[in-house]
């Protein structure tokens, strides 16, 4: 059965060893994050720190829930131990089957309401993510809630989100964004957008949010396909949109039209702080629902594994491999390894082409936003073992006919290795590692034989020694 909310969630992986409740007290500025950092580098269990300095009423944070394909495994209700492959293959399959969300006339999310003049975003421990980040970050893993004005699409997305003051945030909302699309029309006609934010939604649909999905698809849908159930949403105080029942906060609101705030700096999902303070959109609150003792959650992105690298990554590698096959292209796998700050993405085919860099890189690449690195390899490499990825490009990669680059491909501002000019320009660049053999190249004469424990000894072999592994000494 799915976890309806984040305190399932967590019951969940305090029992397997992947959630920690902290009970002594946390400075929400700095410490909190810093902890979660730490544990995130090192693949350590996600904390609850269940009490915040300067707040006794019983707020809490949670950091990073699913930070590790272990918790990511729980979540979708599967073994903790399941392969990284076995995940994709259930995510690919779960999403095939969207799901309504549901209506209900009332929820958790409802316990607590403050309206109008009460609202005070400083009732909650909002914390400050990084040294340095330009202020308090209440939005690093929740759910930005909006309509389109002319369809009526509903879009879930997740973008960073900044306090001002008690009753307004500023927020990293990028016009290529599905949010921003909206927004423009908004702003063409001088109209305030009306916006709620579910601040800790059960993890599946924090997932969603922070997942990309085509123009005019309802994450909520794919929420309730990857929860194998639907999603219960409960209509919002002051407009018509509809919100995750089981969420920790709601904020309600509106975009405030052609109005801008400084927002930022943030340190971002590769792991660098690239820009500095910026005019963004404002999020004027109008009210805010909560769960008594509510939990906010928090993503501390930088190096390792995070939130942002995990899910996402996921769904962006599956979505990779969907527009591949669509296009024709012999694709077995996509990964996007997140210790690769989720910049690279591998991609297995099935047969050797001697154009097969070219067909790949111009089927990825005319989308909105993709991975400026591309690496690709025979279907005899495991995406998902980044030892064998390391050991092609150092077998197979080819340093002068391997290689191809784009230095004029726009996207992503947050990439470190841009200059200031080519960030101001939205100038992302680009590279191919092809690091399939040659496709005249014959596997009788030309490949050389692969040595390794899976090719160079008998199935039955294989198997005898995995299973006698503890026997001879050696740990799990």
């Amino acid at each position: 059965m799915p976890f309806k909310d984040n305190r399932e969630f967590v019951d969940a992986l305090v029992k397997t060893g992947d959630a920690v409740r902290v009970k002594k007290e946390v400075d929400w500025d700095l410490e909190a994050s810093a902890i979660t950092g730490r544990t995130c580098e090192i693949g350590g269990p996600t904390p609850l720190f269940e009490k915040l300095k300067d707040y006794p009423e019983g707020g809490r944070i949670l950091g990073s829930p699913v930070a590790t394909f272990r918790r990511l495994a729980a979540a979708m209700d599967m073994p903790p131990e399941s392969p990284i492959g076995a995940i994709f293959d259930e995510w690919e399959q779960r999403v095939t089957k969207p799901l309504k969300p549901v209506t209900v006339s009332n929820g958790p999310c409802k316990q607590r309401k403050m309206l109008g003049d009460k609202v005070d975003l400083y009732r909650f421990p909002v914390p400050v993510v990084h040294d340095g980040d330009g202020g308090r970050y209440i939005g690093t893993w929740h759910c930005v809630i909006s309509k389109h004005p002319d369809s009526g699409w509903t879009n879930w997305g997740m973008y960073r989100l900044m306090v001002y003051n008690r009753n307004t945030i500023s927020g990293y909302l990028r016009p290529y964004s599905h949010f921003g699309m909206a927004l423009e029309k908004y702003e063409s006609k001088g109209l305030p957008m009306p916006i709620a934010v579910a601040i800790g939604p059960d993890p599946l649909c924090a997932l969603t949010a922070a997942s990309p999905f085509r123009i005019g698809e309802d994450e909520a849908d794919f929420a309730g396909a990857l929860r194998r159930q639907p999603v219960e949403v409960v209509r919002a105080e002051t407009n018509d949109l509809l919100v995750p029942a089981h969420a920790e906060i709601i904020l309600e609101g509106e975009i405030l039209p052609n109005v801008r705030l400084p927002e930022g700096p943030f340190g971002e999902f590769p792991g660098y702080r690239t820009q500095g303070s910026s005019p963004q959109p404002v999020f004027k609150i109008r009210a805010i629902t909560h769960r008594i003792n509510p939990i906010i959650c928090m993503s501390p992105e930088g190096v390792g594994a995070s939130d942002g690298k995990i899910g996402p990554s996921m769904a962006g590698a599956l979505g990779m491999k969907d527009r591949l096959k669509r296009h024709g292209i012999p694709v077995t796998s996509v990964f996007i390894p997140p210790e690769m700050g989720a910049l690279v993405a591998v991609v297995s085919v099935k047969v050797s082409d001697p154009n097969m860099a070219e067909k790949v890189t111009s089927v990825l690449h005319a989308r909105r936003v993709s991975v400026p690195k591309i690496i690709i390899v025979n279907d005899d490499i495991d995406v998902f073992n980044l030892a064998e990825v390391a050991h092609a490009l150092g077998t197979r990669l080819h340093p002068v006919r391997g290689i191809s680059s784009d230095p004029d491909r726009t996207g992503w501002t947050l990439v470190p290795y841009l200059s200031p000019e080519e960030r101001k320009q939205e100038r992302l660049a680009s590279g191919v590692f092809d690091c399939t053999w040659p496709a005249h190249w014959t596997r009788e004469s030309d490949v050389p034989v692969r040595m390794s424990f899976k090719t160079s000894y008998p199935e039955d072999m294989q198997k005898q020694v995995v299973k006698k592994w503890k026997e001879y000494g050696f740990g799990e």
